[in-house]
């Protein structure tokens, strides 16, 4: 590619600005350029009506019948089309065939913003080689390669990939989703992944966006997903420290915040002085007393002090002697033989 060429494919604002030049009418390419927020925020077609002085629903004509006519355009012989398609193609590739507007603005400008955004949301609309799959409830605005899927086939594969995540019931990396599928590689299975509002991630593990383990929102969300990831007790301390180091795009908290989430709530268990640990994993909230009571229940007879030790040892991270202390200080229990003791 030559330096002009090049100079062409990078330089989205001359590129845009050529292209509108070819609209002859002035106010067909104020509606183009207003509607995309190539040069400033984007505007409604009551907005750009009202300027104009015509209706909403004829703005909408223009605009679809100019597109229609720079789409056609752009197969014979528009300003620097080619080069900039080919650019963008060449991105797309290394991005796994279909990219986020937003994460392809980033590959092929170095100015992210949001008229850079419109310019490349632009020039995909118009690129003959080029899809746009539009924003929605259940989609990203995003682009792709015309010769490897239609906006319609990737809704389609985006939708399988959210299907397969909710019957597998729990996050999966790329390489088993990847295994689900018949995509060539796990880099198009990630960016298909990445189109769908439906899912989120964490350490490459995907998931419904609502799941915590890949979105947490809000402190609860994130203690949870530390002592998961942890998958033994944690000090509220060490907690408050692993969410400050984490990749959680808000991480701010204070220890005392920390800790205030784990008494309040029903998901985590505090089973020595300031540890939590997850009630899944079999848990279960109440005193040494109450663990020492539980234990006698099941059991249905008398047992020694040191099997008793023993079995709440498995739920509570606590000394022995506080154990034995509950053990004969409490009411509740009775000493049936030596060392051996029954619920009173």
């Amino acid at each position: 590619m030559s330096d002009v060429t090049e100079t062409a494919a990078t330089d989205l604002h001359t590129a845009v600005k050529d292209i509108l030049s070819t609209v002859e009418r002035e106010r067909e390419r104020e509606i183009i350029a207003r509607r995309f927020g190539l040069y400033d925020r984007r505007e409604t077609l009551e907005q750009i009506g009202e300027l104009l002085g015509i209706t909403r629903e004829r703005v909408r004509q223009l605009e679809k019948a100019i597109m229609i006519r720079l789409r056609l355009a752009a197969e014979e012989d528009l300003p620097h089309i080619a080069a900039v398609e080919k650019h963008f193609i060449r991105h797309l590739h290394d991005l796994g065939r279909v990219a986020k507007v937003q994460d392809l603005t980033a590959r092929v400008n170095p100015d992210a913003s949001e008229t850079a955004r419109a310019h490349v949301a632009f020039i995909a609309e118009i690129a003959p080689r080029l899809t746009v799959v539009e924003e929605n409830d259940n989609y990203y605005h995003a682009v792709g390669i015309n010769e490897h899927a239609t906006d319609a086939d990737i809704k389609a594969y985006v939708d399988n990939i959210v299907d397969i995540i909710k019957k597998s019931g729990e996050p999966l990396t790329i390489d088993e989703l990847h295994a689900k599928t018949t995509h060539d590689h796990p880099s198009h299975v990630r960016a298909l992944a990445s189109v769908s509002k439906n899912l989120a991630h964490l350490k490459d593990k995907w998931g419904l966006s609502k799941w915590p383990t890949v979105n947490p929102k809000n402190i609860r969300d994130k203690i949870y997903v530390i002592l998961q990831e942890n998958t033994k007790p944690m000090h509220f301390s060490d907690i408050a420290k692993a969410i400050k180091g984490s990749d959680f795009r808000r991480k701010d908290v204070t220890t005392q915040a920390i800790h205030n989430e784990l008494i309040k709530d029903g998901r985590f268990v505090l089973i020595g002085r300031g540890i939590y640990a997850l009630k899944e994993w079999g848990y279960n909230k109440g005193t040494v007393a109450d663990i020492i009571t539980d234990i006698l229940k099941k059991e249905g007879s008398p047992l020694h002090r040191d099997e008793i030790v023993k079995r709440v040892l498995k739920h509570r991270q606590v000394k022995e002697t506080t154990i034995l202390l509950n053990l004969q200080g409490k009411t509740r229990f009775k000493r049936v033989a030596k060392a051996t003791y029954a619920l009173a």
